[in-house]
């Protein structure tokens, strides 16, 4: 059951820039079956034959792979090319919802990555884990860490700031339709323009449209609300440890840590440790951005140019040294 579709590089709210070269990037939506029969959408970039190194995005909460469609067709055109796939989570994106809100955990979701990754055949990859996503990475990391190549962590590290995770929990089961994707754009400007002082109309209306898919009967969250009763049923006070276990798992592949600067969920302060405990990881902050930047624009030509770094190295250890200096 799988759609082919035409993916063009967009900016937020549907302006295209003249042409960037990700343009004649195309898409397909596959889908892959859980172990339990739910239907995982997947979408793939790319030719799983491309010489550079595939790349898995993973995204956050309740997002979906809309996420990555900048970064993937950036990543995918190369060069070098590359085959790079977006996981929607069960309940979110096109993927199945579940009909019991206790399988929207980690541990759930983490073996339906291993299951996509199975089923397509992809090998060492490059991990972009946005918010939630980089929770799994770092989970697949103590699970399968053959699997992991590289890691970009979005906005995310062991430690998850409650703040953050109270200020999300507040609107995440509230966000019914809006009549409009522009109505919808003006909630999400009321609700987060603290945290993004500085978006546009555009941008905005990009993020509206990520966030809520026309439906019968109008337009939807673009994720099961059972996500939300899950996290409500949390104690705040119980949440999951911090993870510097499974985040020194990944202390022997190159890292890239990305914070918005505005962000309630990774603190400057646990990026302080982070950056101790792994001193050669590359660092990004985001200005008049918080939890998560968007995946646009300057931080797109970044992380590709890391991922590009990364895979020069592979074949010649010298040039990483070079790209550094």
């Amino acid at each position: 059951m799988s759609e082919r579709t035409a993916v063009r590089f967009a900016l937020p709210g549907g302006a295209v820039p003249e042409d960037p070269g990700h343009t004649r990037v195309r898409g397909r939506s596959l889908y892959i079956s859980a172990q339990d029969g739910l239907r995982l959408h997947v979408r793939e970039y790319g030719t799983r034959a491309a010489p550079g190194l595939p790349v898995v995005c993973l995204p956050g909460l309740a997002r979906t792979t809309a996420d990555f469609d900048e970064l993937a067709a950036a990543l995918a055109v190369g060069p070098p090319e590359r085959h790079v796939i977006a996981i929607d989570s069960r309940g979110r994106g096109h993927s199945d919802h579940d009909d019991d809100d206790t399988h929207y955990n980690c541990l759930t979701e983490l073996g339906d990555i291993v299951g996509v990754l199975f089923e397509l055949g992809v090998g060492p990859a490059v991990f972009i884990g946005s918010s939630r996503g980089g929770i799994l990475t770092m989970l697949l990391g103590t699970a399968h860490p053959a699997s992991i190549a590289a890691v970009v962590l979005h906005d995310i590290g062991p430690v998850q700031e409650i703040t953050g995770i109270q200020r999300i929990k507040s609107y995440l089961g509230e966000l019914w339709g809006p009549r409009t994707h522009e109505e919808g754009a003006e909630m999400l400007r009321e609700l987060m323009s603290k945290q993004f002082p500085k978006l546009t109309w555009a941008q905005w209306l990009g993020a509206a449209h990520r966030t809520w898919h026309w439906k019968t009967g109008g337009l939807k969250p673009a994720y099961d609300l059972g996500i939300a009763r899950a996290l409500a049923s949390i104690d705040i006070d119980r949440l999951m440890p911090p993870l510097w276990h499974e985040f020194d798992s990944l202390a022997g592949v190159p890292m890239l840590i990305i914070r918005g600067a505005n962000s309630d969920l990774l603190s400057a302060e646990t990026v302080a440790v982070m950056r101790t405990r792994r001193k050669d990881m590359d660092f990004i902050e985001v200005p008049d951005q918080g939890h998560a930047p968007l995946l646009e624009g300057e931080l797109v030509q970044q992380i590709v140019a890391f991922v590009t770094k990364y895979e020069a190295a592979r074949k010649d250890p010298l040039a990483m040294i070079t790209t550094s200096l």
